[in-house]
């Protein structure tokens, strides 16, 4: 069974109750599980990892990475200034999607560039908790394992 990986950056293990009126209220549990099913039809399984330390991101990147077939990835507020986190993912040898649940170009100026987005092999913003579906089927379309 392949694994794909989830990465939640910092703040993102309080959805549901963080800002629900900008990161609506679906929790990070309930983000994991529309994704599972999302790819459990393609015989993957979900390795989610949230942490709000950049520096543990960057570890599980390198911890796991090697045997995962892709990623999705949401770097939060990291995607401003992550650049050990642009380090690790610049060295991950799969494709992955970075994904936002706000529109980030719809908010302050200090959003509008992330620093990771040149990497990544596609981007889904501004549409709540059901971009992280559309980031696993674009995953799962880059990688060649969809139907």
């Amino acid at each position: 069974m392949s694994t794909m990986l989830l990465l939640n950056g910092p703040n993102l293990g309080i959805l549901g109750r963080r800002e629900p009126a900008i990161y609506g209220t679906d929790t990070l549990a309930d983000i994991e599980q529309a994704v599972a099913d999302e790819v459990s039809e393609q015989g993957w399984k979900v390795l989610s990892l949230q942490r709000d330390s950049e520096g543990e991101l960057v570890s599980a990147i390198h911890e796991h990475g090697p045997d995962s077939v892709g990623a999705v990835v949401n770097p939060g507020a990291l995607m401003i200034a992550g650049w050990s986190l642009r380090d690790a993912l610049a060295s991950y040898e799969h494709p992955w999607i970075e994904v936002h649940l706000s529109n980030v170009w719809a908010r302050e100026q200090f959003r509008h560039e992330s620093i990771i987005a040149p990497l990544a092999s596609g981007l889904v913003v501004g549409l709540g908790a059901y971009g992280y579906r559309l980031a696993a089927r674009a995953l799962l379309h880059v990688t060649g394992a969809s139907r």
